[in-house]
Parts: structure tokens; sequence; C-alpha cells
């Protein structure tokens, strides 16, 4: 290695884990990030931090928790509620430390991380806000109409009438290859962070990805007869606030038709992108980064988007690091990671740059060059506080036979991994299980309290989730 490496760093939005081709999805197409994950390291254990685009976006930012940083929520879906100290350009970002020590940035796409600061303000130095022409009623046709159509601004069963060339994946693309000629040409490595808005619904795929996966080709998910019985209130709510409770698997086919067409389409842009690297000569010393910020329901129990639940299809995210001849290829990592909590103190031991104190993450470095790693996480953890259906807390863990949930203002959440897989039977609900549910707790306990949650470390909260009592004052 001659040089620090150049840092390419693709996160989509609302990508779930097993819609891929290398995640062993039956139907999806994804040739360019299989040959992607074919070229480095796959995680087959990353988490996110939290299941919600700003404050997970805050923690990559800043290298601590939401209940640090106080990006508690999205911002622009808290009813004018504050954003936390992630709000302000002070804060010890990696990003910053990069451009310091001699890096080129740029950031690409989508922001939503600061009402009115940009990554400019962060250490990126080019900004280029993504484009939405998809999402202009005049480029949209509707393919799929729907007997019960709640929501007019999501338009499910639309497609994109643009060319593809023309389309705002490709459209990013293409000035991603752009940025990385000017920025190759010099001698300074660089770090491009490119952000799609995609496959967050409402998803518009162009064509040829429009026609790609027809509905009735989707067969439904295991866990889509949920019934909810013995699991919080909220769960249930959630369908009524989508006002998709009537749903039957033809809508949700219909809405993954366009989310499976948007990641092939999304595939094939950023397959334009790491060839574009190779073509210039620039892929050896390229670190490239793939992953996203959270996953989606998408129709598994029943439910849309993300909020109020830590199910595997919102937490369990995709995580591929590539760099050829420094982190051996075809390898899968199955060891936990905290994805946007430890990639900021991986990438700085990566390029040799000193990590804050502060920061709560812990270095994967060892394990990307192949190496056991000599305390690898014992197990993922996530944490929400609340959105636009209401502040409601929760803290999740979990090994590799079980999570637990703990939800601050109903019923907990315990789920048999193992012979539970789809997470349809919440052992909490039933008093059999109370030893194990109360072992569980003290774990949520142990791992929050050492990430300093405000919420655990409470009089009242920290009495129950350790003893089982709650503290009377």
């Amino acid at each position: 290695m001659t040089r620090r490496p150049n840092i390419l760093f693709i996160n989509l939005d609302q990508l779930r884990y097993d819609c891929l081709g290398f995640t062993d999805h039956p139907l999806v197409k994804t040739p360019n990030l299989d040959a992607l994950a074919r070229s480095g390291l796959q995680f087959d254990s990353a988490y996110t931090p939290f299941p919600v685009c700003a404050p997970a976006r805050q923690t990559l930012l800043t290298g601590v928790m939401p209940e640090q940083h106080g990006g508690l929520w999205n911002f622009d879906r808290g009813g004018g509620l504050p954003i936390g100290a992630a709000s302000t350009a002070d804060n010890a970002v990696w990003v910053r430390q990069l451009r310091d020590a001699g890096y080129r940035t740029a950031y690409l796409g989508k922001w939503h991380v600061h009402p009115e600061a940009d990554p400019t303000a962060y250490g990126y130095e080019t900004y280029v806000e993504p484009p939405t022409n998809a999402y202009r009623p005049e480029n949209q046709t509707r393919r799929h109409a729907l007997a019960d159509d709640p929501w007019p601004e999501f338009p499910v069963g639309a497609v994109s009438t643009l060319d593809l060339e023309a389309s705002d994946t490709h459209t990013l693309a293409a000035e991603c290859c752009r940025l990385i000629g000017e920025f190759g040409s010099g001698d300074a490595p660089w770090h491009i962070r490119l952000d799609y808005n995609e496959p967050h619904l409402p998803c518009l795929p162009s064509e040829p990805f429009a026609s790609m996966y027809p509905p009735e080709s989707i067969p439904p998910w295991e866990n889509f007869a949920e019934t909810f019985a013995g699991k919080p209130f909220i769960q249930q709510q959630q369908l009524r606030n989508w006002r998709i409770e009537a749903w039957t698997w033809r809508e949700w086919s219909i809405y993954l038709s366009g989310y499976y067409g948007m990641i092939s389409q999304l595939d094939d842009a950023i397959g334009r992108i790491v060839e574009h690297l190779r073509s210039r000569g620039l892929l050896e010393n390229t670190l490239i980064v793939f992953t996203t910020d959270h996953g989606d329901a998408a129709g598994s129990h029943r439910m849309m988007d993300k909020h109020c639940v830590m199910y595997e299809e919102e937490v369990h995210v995709p995580l591929v690091c590539s760099w050829p001849d420094v982190i051996p290829a075809g390898g899968v990592c199955r060891d936990f990671v905290s994805h946007f909590l430890d990639l900021p103190v991986t990438l700085l031991e990566l390029t040799g740059l000193a990590v804050p104190a502060h920061y709560q993450g812990r270095s994967f470095r060892s394990q990307l060059e192949g190496r056991t790693a000599a305390d690898p996480r014992p197990l993922a953890f996530s944490s929400y506080n609340g959105q636009q259906f209401g502040l409601y807390c929760q803290r999740m863990i979990r090994d590799r036979k079980y999570k637990y949930v703990w939800n601050a203002t109903d019923i907990d959440e315990c789920y048999d991994l193992e012979n539970d897989p789809h997470e349809l039977v919440n052992l909490a609900a039933d008093e059999r299980h109370d030893a194990l549910c109360r072992r569980y707790r003290q774990k949520v306990y142990e791992v929050f309290a050492a990430l300093k949650d405000p919420l655990v470390l409470s009089r009242w909260n920290e009495r129950w989730l350790r003893d089982g009592t709650p503290q009377i004052s």
C-alpha cells in the first residue's frame, strides 16, 4: 500500500438484508453486488444501532449512539422537537479528520442529518443533492391499481417513465463517476459518500427493472400470517396508522414488485461505478463499503416501513467491504457488528488516524484483514425512541439463540431465533419463560448501561431491568 486508500462509501436507504442475491433471495437479481461481495468480505451479522434514517446517519457521522448525540428521531417528523447535538457542526466527525489529513471529500445524494447545515459543514468539500425527477407525477405511470390505496403520496404500483439513463439512480451514478475521474486524476486520496434515496418507498423503477418482478411471481413472506397475539398493541396500531390493515398479499406483492425492481436498478447503477473504478485503474487502492441505514418491513408481519418494531427485517443490515489485496476475497464474517457505530472507528484505523476517545464503536479491522478478532461483539443491539406514531422507547439485544426487546411502555418481546426465526411467538407473553426474560432484561441493562444510555440508567428503569422490581419514588 503506497498511500492511504481511497474510500467509496455506498449507502442505500431501507434495504433489507435478505433481499439480495448474495444473501440468497430466490428472486432478486443483484449480479454486481454479488460480485462485490465475492471480491471482499461480507458480514452476515451486521445490525443497525438505530432503525430510523436520521439518528442512524447522525451516529455514523459522530461515532456515538443517538442517546449520546441527542438525535432521537427524524427531525422532520418530530413536530418541532429537538434534534440533538448532531445538529451542530462542532462534533468530532471522522470525515473532517480525513479532510484534514489531505483527503478530497464529496457527498452525493440523500443527507437527512440536519435541516439546514449540509455535508460541507461536516468535512465534505463538495455536496451534490439527490435528483428527484422520478418523484414528479409527470414522470410516473400507474402500472398496477390497488383496491385499497390509502397513501396517494406513496404511489404503490407506479413506475417511472424516465429512460434508465435519465433515472435518479443512474444520474447520481454518473455524477459519482465524474467525481471519481476528477479526484482520481490527482495525487491525494479521496473519500466519496454516495447515498441513495432508494429503495425507500415509494419505489419507482424504470424499465427494464419496472417489469422484472411481476406481482403474481412473488410469494408471501413466511411471517405474513402474523396475528399479533401476545405482542405489543402498537404493532397492530401501526397497521391502522398506515391504513393497511385490510391489505391482502395482492397489495403487498405489488409493493414488492417495485421494491425488488428498484434494488436491481440500484445494482445496475453501482455496477457501473465499480466498472468505472476498474477502467481508471483505481480499484486496487479503493476501499468500497456497501451497506444501508436499516431495513424495511415490506409486508413482513403485514407491516409497512419501520418504527415501533425490532424485527430482523428492520434491524439486520447488509454490509460488504472490498479492497483488493488487503481484504481477502470471498470471506464471510459471522461476528456481530454494529455497523454505523463500528465503521467510523474501523475507517480511522485503516487510514492511520486517531480515534476520538469518546467514540463508542469497536473496530473490525482485524476481521477485514482475515484475522480473528481478539474481542468480537458477543451480541447485537439497537435502540429506538419514537417517531410519527408516538414516543415509544425500545432497546433490543440478540445473541445466537434469543432476541429480547425491552418495550418501556408495553409488554416485552422475546423470540427463540433458532426455533422461531420469523419471530412469530413472543415468549415474554408466557409466564413459563419468566426466568429467561429476567436474565435477558439484565443483559439489556448491561449492554445499554455500558453505552451510557440515560433511559436504562434512570432509577426506575435500572431497578426494573436489573432486579425485575420497579423503583417506587
